[in-house]
């Protein structure tokens, strides 16, 4: 298994920073300390976070289906700088509002049409699901995936303890020029199979 552990306590590698980014940016202006990430392999997660994070498609998507309901979201943060608008959200099941994903999203909204990018600011819907529903042509590509000891944060929006192993996957989506619309960090509670 191939894995770099990035300590919470020592400063963020460059590789780790990106990993993690725009997570980071949460951690880091709300003053909290990044838990301890463990980088892997997409072939290294266990299932079934295999299935549901080693992959190029959108998120909200799979987790649909694998679901078998809708999902919405709850917004913990934001910043808007510019045409970039950040969120940290957690996403929830319309039928019984469990958390099925933790993470954090820089959106590009100068680079949506003016439809998708007012749906995305109503704070409702994820991304993905709005994307998809617009069907908006657009590519994803992971960049790394993770284990996280769960901190208090996480261990909140998940409803999980606190040191309980996470796992997830850092995802760029891009549009149809190869701009990045989209950079996510995608954490899945530890029963995602329920």
């Amino acid at each position: 298994m191939s894995s770099t552990v990035m300590p919470a306590s020592k400063p963020l590698t460059d590789a780790l920073a990106r990993a993690v980014f725009p997570l980071n940016e949460f951690y880091r202006r709300s003053g909290l300390s990044l838990p301890r990430f463990d980088l892997l392999s997409g072939e290294d997660l266990p299932e079934p976070w295999r299935t549901l994070l080693f992959h190029d498609r959108d998120m909200t998507p799979t987790l649909e289906a694998h679901h078998g309901d809708a999902i919405h979201i709850e917004v913990l943060g934001r910043e808007r700088r510019d045409d970039d608008y950040f969120r940290e959200v957690i996403l929830r099941l319309d039928r019984d509002e469990r958390p099925v994903e933790f993470g954090a999203n820089r959106i590009a909204l100068g680079l949506l049409p003016p439809l998708i990018r007012r749906l995305v600011l109503q704070e409702q819907l994820p991304l993905g699901h709005i994307l998809k529903a617009h069907e908006l042509v657009h590519s994803g590509k992971p960049s790394a995936f993770f284990r996280v000891e769960a901190d208090d944060l996480m261990a909140r929006a998940l409803g999980t303890p606190v040191g309980k192993i996470l796992y997830g996957r850092r995802n760029t989506l891009r549009d149809t020029q190869g701009r990045p619309i989209s950079e996510v960090v995608e954490i899945l509670p530890p029963r995602a199979a329920g």
